[in-house]
């Protein structure tokens, strides 16, 4: 049996097999085989990541990832990009397993996430908040906007009050911890998207929405009364963006983080933050290309 395996290893190089089988062959060379590159996007993550009218999809972050396809297809010829409808908790997993190559949207870098993929160098920076009503609760009013209270009552939440947040995101776990141990009557109650808790915050059934603050400008910009609401102003965290790729594969991820580089210092990139953010645009540049990787 000994013989059989040190043969079959001498035989693999030569008639090009892996020893580690097709689920470890590296993301340019199946992407070579293929002439495919498939783009994996969040529908319900605008400006980051959303289909247009026509069903096809758009956002800063998949302009991103289709500038990093035009560079593979510079090394490829005739390469088509797929893209792939996903969802945040299925898309890692799609990722890890390569049925997708770059994972596009509005996606937070962490350690713990790192465990099953990889990322690239930071895309965009924002912060953890939340959008009211103007008649949310006082204690959520001072607790988001920095309001200061007019008396103690101020500070009490009522019986009721509830706070929603999508589920599978990072900032469920982040809101547990900002409401602390003092307002326990406070509900926390999880989404299946976005805007399925803007409609909920609109309708009255929870007080507060939850969410990375770059998502609740769009969010507020689609409600059916954005007079009504109120973009909180502290954030609870640090929320960096990057594009998702499998783990181990350094070529395919210093081709990924050389093309964004390259692209930041570019004139077309204010350009593209400005269409997505509008004035927002100088201050984000500062801010993206002070995380940047130098070439």
């Amino acid at each position: 049996m000994l013989k059989r395996m040190k043969w079959l290893l001498f035989l693999g190089p030569a008639l090009g097999l892996s020893a580690y089988g097709p689920a470890d062959a590296q993301t340019l060379d199946t992407i070579k085989q293929s002439k495919i590159i498939r783009l994996g996007y969040i529908a319900d993550e605008k400006p980051f990541s959303f289909k247009k009218v026509d069903g096809s999809p758009a956002g800063y972050a998949i302009d991103l990832c289709r500038r990093i396809a035009d560079e593979v297809g510079l090394e490829v010829s005739g390469l088509k990009k797929n893209y792939i409808e996903t969802t945040l908790s299925d898309g890692f997993g799609a990722v890890k397993d390569g049925k997708i190559d770059l994972l596009c949207g509005a996606t937070t870098i962490n350690l713990a996430r790192r465990e099953s993929v990889d990322f690239s160098q930071p895309i965009f920076l924002t912060g953890a908040s939340a959008l009211l009503r103007k008649d949310s609760p006082d204690y959520l009013q001072i607790l988001f906007l920095d309001k200061r209270p007019v008396s103690a009552v101020d500070l009490k939440s009522p019986a009721q009050s509830s706070i929603g947040a999508r589920a599978g995101t990072t900032t469920g776990a982040t809101l547990r911890d900002a409401i602390g141990p003092d307002v326990p009557q406070t509900h926390i109650i999880d989404f299946p998207t976005h805007e399925d808790g803007l409609k909920a915050l609109e309708d009255h059934k929870i007080d507060a929405y939850f969410a990375d603050r770059s998502l609740l400008i769009g969010l507020a910009d689609r409600a059916g009364n954005p007079s009504e609401l109120e973009l909180g102003s502290r954030l609870f965290t640090h929320e960096p963006y990057g594009i998702a790729m499998r783990r181990d594969d350094s070529a395919f991820r210093l081709l990924v983080d050389r093309t964004l580089t390259g692209f930041y210092t570019s004139n077309d990139f204010p350009k593209l933050l400005k269409a997505y953010f509008g004035a927002e645009a100088p201050a984000l540049r500062s801010q993206i290309m002070m995380q940047s990787i130098p070439e």
